[in-house]
Parts: structure tokens; sequence; C-alpha cells
């Protein structure tokens, strides 16, 4: 039986946050499944800012840039309906890179895809602590900024779903926690919800002055995921020796032409600084080491992380936007 099949495609080039207008929703009846395919009815779609480096035509990025026409792609949760792969079979629950679309055809021997254990009833739970921002977050503080108790610990997009689970895992570790994110209402929650020790409203403060006065031994680590002039401000803050973990950098991704690197590089020298880039796909078949880590914070209340539910494949593209301009705390999803 034939199924119809929406599914979102890039029809130009996003300029700045321009989604409603760059992303194009089309119909499609499913073709037959080929030998290795299986054929996955999305449940959930999750909305990553990294995403926006596919819909680039950039050589340089870690993504090769979707074709103009092409479906759009991401992390998708959802339900085997049917199978022509051996390891999979119709019910399974899976996390795999799939389409933005009603149904996604996927080969799990050339991409992304994993069975899911039955450790949690709501799906959206291995998008969120035990999925890659939840790995991203404990890498970046653990690994890549080896925080340490009594440190000073420093995050961007601090009311973002990586930001906000970085500080309270460096917080459960012992270090002083504190975040930049936009909004008197987003620092509110950060201090008075999450434990961080203090919090910066970009948009309303001049960041440097304020990291000056929150961190007056300087910042041990700083997790980035902006870049941009919060990164020059972080920078001329950094204690010595201290860490840069770059997660993230929303203000290349949106930037329409060159973004000029930091103005403050000669801090590197002089506070004899480490920068590191990570990125999750490079530890996704380490999620049996990270999860009981994670699951043990959530446990003893050290860890939570709300969800910003968006409803109908028809909202991708405004739960998209959300990502960048501030509209969302903590973790942006789509529900179909």
């Amino acid at each position: 039986m034939s199924t119809a099949n929406r599914h979102w495609i890039l029809a130009r080039r996003p300029v700045g946050n321009g989604y409603a207008e760059a992303f194009a929703l089309e119909t499609e009846t499913l073709p037959a499944l080929a030998e290795g395919q299986i054929l996955v009815a999305n449940k959930v779609l999750s909305m990553d800012s990294g995403t926006r480096m596919y819909m680039t035509d950039r050589e340089d990025s870690y993504q090769p840039g979707t074709p103009l026409g092409a479906k759009l792609i991401g992390t998708v949760l959802g339900v085997v309906v049917e199978s022509r792969h051996a390891a999979y079979k119709a019910g399974d629950r899976v996390r795999c890179y799939g389409q933005w679309a009603d149904y996604s055809v996927v080969e799990p021997d050339a991409t992304y895809c994993t069975g899911l254990d039955d450790a949690h009833d709501d799906l959206k739970a291995y998008v969120g602590i035990y999925g890659a921002n939840g790995w991203t977050a404990w890498v970046g503080v653990v690994e890549t900024g080896a925080a340490k108790a009594g440190e000073t610990f420093v995050v961007s997009a601090a009311a973002g779903c990586t930001g906000l689970m970085a500080g309270q895992i460096a917080k459960a570790r012992g270090c002083r926690v504190i975040g930049i994110a936009g909004g008197a209402a987003k620092c509110d929650l950060l201090t008075r919800e999450y434990g961080f020790d203090g919090a910066i409203d970009y948009k309303a403060a001049d960041v440097e002055a304020e990291l000056a006065r929150l961190c007056p031994n300087g910042i041990d680590v700083y997790f980035d995921n902006v870049g941009g002039a919060i990164l020059d401000a972080a920078l001329a803050n950094m204690a010595l020796f201290g860490r840069v973990a770059v997660c993230g950098l929303i203000t290349n991704y949106i930037a329409e032409g060159p973004v000029p690197g930091p103005y403050r590089f000669d801090q590197v020298l002089m506070k004899r600084l480490r920068i590191e880039g990570f990125f999750s796909p490079d530890f996704y078949a380490r999620e049996p080491e990270f999860n009981p880590q994670l699951a043990r914070l959530a446990a003893a209340g050290q860890l939570r992380l709300p969800f910003e539910v968006s409803t109908g494949l028809e909202a991708t593209s405004a739960a998209f936007t959300k990502l960048f301009t501030g509209a969302n705390i903590g973790k942006v999803v789509v529900e179909l």
C-alpha cells in the first residue's frame, strides 16, 4: 500500500534567521524499501543549532551542505514500521539521522542509527539528557574542559539545552558556575531553579565587565556555544592556564560573510590558554558509558532539563527559529 509522506525541503539558502522562507513543505509517495533500509514513523524531531551548517554551501563545514531541493535532515526519534535490515524489526524504537518528515527512510549501515532501550517511556529523553546534547555537555565539562572542584566555570547560551546541562554538571563537580543568557527572566531562572551561582544578561549588560566582577580570580573553564563578542569577553577574563571548550558557534552559523577571529586572541598566549573544539558524532559510540553517569546526576536531582515542545510537522520552521532568537529554555523538539 502506498504511503504519503510530507517532508521539508531546503528551497533556498536561509538568510539570517529566515527559515520560514527557506523551507518548503512537500508531499511524496514513499517508494518501496531497498535491501538494508528501514522505514521509521517519526515521533520526535530534534531541533539542534548545528543543523544550521547543513543549510549552507560552505566547503569548510564539518557537514556537507544540503543541496537545494533536498530533504532537510536531523536527529529523529521514531518507531520502525517496515524493515529490510536484519538488525531491525517493526515496532523497534530508534534514534537516527532521518528526514524532517512524517516518515524517514534510513540506511542504518550508512548513517547513524541505534535501537533504544526501555529505560524511558518518554521518547524525548533520548534527545535530552540521554542523547547527544547530554553527552556533549558531559564531555565538554569533564573531558575537554577538565573542570575541577573549586574552579570557576562559565557557559554561554546557558538557558539552551546543552548549556543548561553543562552548567548543572559543572556545579555537581563542585565548580562555581556563571551562565550567560539572553534576558532577565532566563538569568533569574538559572540562579533560582538550576543552581547557577550567577548569571549575565548579554542583552542588557556589559558582558566583559560583568565577568570581571563575578569572576575576580578569572575563568578556569569557558564552555563556548556562541563565539563572537561573547568569546572575546571570556578571553579577556580567563585565568592562567584556563581552558576554552568550543561546543558551538551560533554567531558564525547565521553570519552572511566571514566572521573575524577573536579580537582578544592575544590572551591565549598571555594566559597560556588551551582552546579545543569537540563534536558529538565523535563520541556517539560511548553512549553506554555516558548515560549511567547522567542518570546518577538526574536521580540525585542535580541534572534537570525542560523541553520546549512544538506540535505537528508544520511547526518545524518556527521551532527551529527559536534556537537562534533566544525564544527557548532547554531542549526544543517537534512532536508529530
